[in-house]
């Protein structure tokens, strides 16, 4: 899952967003109301994760905003013990849940999963694609000559191509989708990973490829 996390707090942006990349969530961070609405509003999240109190734009502002828009992403508001009124007003204006600073590290877990639940129960249903079986709850690919264990990259990268096999994947989506907007990872680690799943699926004896059309990008056939 992508996570947008925003608050001007680095002293906490940066071991939550340790605590959620391990726990296997993709996290994007900015710092401030304004460049969350932009990424809210121009890139696809599973959930948000905001605090009220933010320069250029308050996250409940945000939050307004969005669902004006139609947005039905989960949010998880971030507040101070004093901002009661604040707390109820995000309620009022569509956040999913709250969480008072500061708080513990397993119950943001416990929140985020909480408020992503259905989403996450849509994605423990398999995918299938031709031979090929995406087991989701464990991610594995399952074929006609036996199964293989996949990353977590590996599972994201097939999930979007199964997802969308009747359509062209470019080597920036993946980027953008899986590494996040922030990263400073070499763009040719898509090449590396295709490589990976490509291999996968020879060893499961799948009859399905990985295909690319140069400026269109990568599709399954």
């Amino acid at each position: 899952m992508r996570i947008l996390l925003a608050d001007d707090e680095e002293e906490l942006t940066e071991p939550v967003a340790a605590i959620l990349k391990k726990n296997n969530y993709s996290v994007d961070i900015v710092d401030n109301g304004t460049d969350a609405y932009d990424y809210l509003s121009g890139a696809s999240y599973d959930a948000a994760i905001l605090d009220i109190m933010m320069p250029g734009m308050s996250g409940l502002h945000v939050l307004k905003k969005i669902r004006a828009e139609g947005s039905t992403i989960p949010v998880l508001l971030l507040t101070a013990k004093s901002e009661v009124d604040d707390r109820v007003d995000g309620l009022d204006a569509g956040a999913d849940d709250y969480l008072t600073k500061p708080f513990a590290m397993k119950e943001l877990l416990a929140r985020l999963r909480s408020i992503t639940r259905r989403t996450a129960e849509t994605k423990e249903v398999d995918l299938s694609f031709g031979d090929i079986t995406l087991e989701r709850k464990k991610s594995r690919l399952s074929g006609p000559s036996g199964t293989e264990e996949l990353s977590s990259k590996e599972f994201q990268m097939l999930e979007m191509l199964m997802l969308n096999h009747d359509a062209y994947i470019n080597q920036d989506t993946f980027m953008e989708k899986i590494w996040g907007l922030d990263s400073d990872t070499d763009d040719r680690v898509v090449f590396v990973y295709i490589s990976y799943l490509r291999n996968k699926l020879k060893s499961v004896g799948s009859s399905i490829v990985i295909k690319s059309k140069r400026g269109l990008g990568y599709f399954l056939k």
